[in-house]
């Protein structure tokens, strides 16, 4: 409940999957975060943000007189971004004597005073601050894997049996699985850009010679260094499309050859599998990705991907020249994604732990 983004691609996971699973699911939500796409730049301006936190204020001021269709829950759920809910949603939650879930996609921290360094040394204490709270007040913490379960307790002291790791999965319906395309070997990456993705090592790996064509889609932060790079040395084959619909990524994936992941050198970036991973996962394309702690619990090298060492544009180069020469292992890799994707990534094997952890606690 609360202000979480009830769009986002992980929320849907988790709530098609706990119903799969045959849960119960009410969701009691305010739209307010989800109004502003990027949240990383003018986001945080203190206009901005005094208007979100009105609308925020007004969003749990509905939310707090609403009551439960069914009564009591077993557990109330602060989903992604967990922050500004934890604390009304421990409140909502110890009425209800329910169990609180938070769902530590992120670390505010790690995000905005790490990876984007959008804040200062003051703003990122306050951050920690937001953060450690939100941890403390959680029965269950949920992660999206082992790699950034194992940093909350690194980092924040969280007791590992109050860890729940979920991946962010895809949506099936979404993501079909689809042959290779025919034609020219095109490559896709997609997302916002940020620094953790490691553009630079994509830009720079588009420059090489003998490499397919990159069609970039994106838009973000790094919007202003990526116009300069390619106004300053033009790769031969990169395309740069600054956004398109949710809707028509299906069918983006379904027309490129290949999908890029993360390759950004940061310690974030080493912790996490991005949605786009198991999307291209779900609809069969093989995923060259920066080989990381987080990559290595979905992807195995060889079989259900191709891993290149992270912030290496040459070995991305040469990754992408032997796929785009080998229609075979591109549909080998493909395919093993797709069994990987079955087994880890699907709403009912994405919600599971969650379900499972929850039923434990209420023995």
């Amino acid at each position: 409940m609360g202000t979480y983004e009830r769009d986002y691609p992980r929320t849907r996971v988790l709530v098609d999957g706990l119903r799969a699973l045959g849960v119960q699911v009410s969701e009691r939500h305010r739209a307010v975060w989800e109004r502003t796409t990027h949240k990383a730049g003018g986001f945080l301006s203190p206009v901005s943000l005094a208007k979100a936190g009105a609308s925020y204020a007004g969003a749990w001021a509905g939310l707090a007189v609403q009551r439960h269709p069914d009564g009591h829950p077993d557990a109330v759920v602060a989903g992604y971004p967990a922050q500004p809910d934890a604390v009304p949603a421990w409140v909502v939650a110890r009425r209800h004597r329910a169990l609180l879930v938070v769902d530590m996609m992120i670390s505010l921290t790690d995000t905005l005073a790490g990876d984007r360094g959008r804040v200062g040394r003051t703003g990122g204490a306050v951050l920690a601050g937001i953060d450690r709270t939100t941890l403390h007040v959680a029965d269950i913490v949920l992660c999206d894997t082992r790699a950034n379960a194992e940093f909350m307790t690194a980092r924040f002291g969280v007791a590992p049996s109050r860890l729940v790791v979920a991946p962010v999965g895809a949506e099936p319906g979404a993501f079909p699985p689809s042959p290779q395309p025919d034609g020219p070997v095109q490559v896709l990456w997609y997302g916002k850009l940020s620094p953790m993705h490691g553009l630079d090592v994509i830009v720079d790996a588009a420059r090489r010679p003998g490499v397919p064509p990159i069609r970039l889609v994106g838009t973000g932060q790094l919007d202003a260094w990526l116009a300069d790079e390619i106004r300053r040395d033009p790769p031969p084959h990169l395309q740069h499309v600054p956004w398109v619909p949710y809707a028509q990524l299906a069918g983006e994936v379904a027309a490129s050859a290949v999908v890029l992941g993360v390759f950004g050198r940061s310690d974030k970036a080493s912790r996490v599998i991005p949605n786009k991973v198991f999307q291209a996962m779900a609809a069969a394309r093989p995923v060259v990705t920066a080989d990381t702690p987080g990559i290595r619990e979905a992807l195995v090298h060889g079989e259900s991907g191709w891993l290149v060492p992270a912030g290496d544009p040459g070995a991305l180069a040469e990754a992408l020249c032997t796929l785009a020469a080998d229609p075979a292992l591109r549909a080998r890799l493909g395919e093993g994604a797709r069994r990987r994707y079955e087994e880890i990534g699907t709403p009912a094997a994405v919600a599971r732990p969650l379900a499972d952890a929850i039923e434990a606690r209420r023995r």
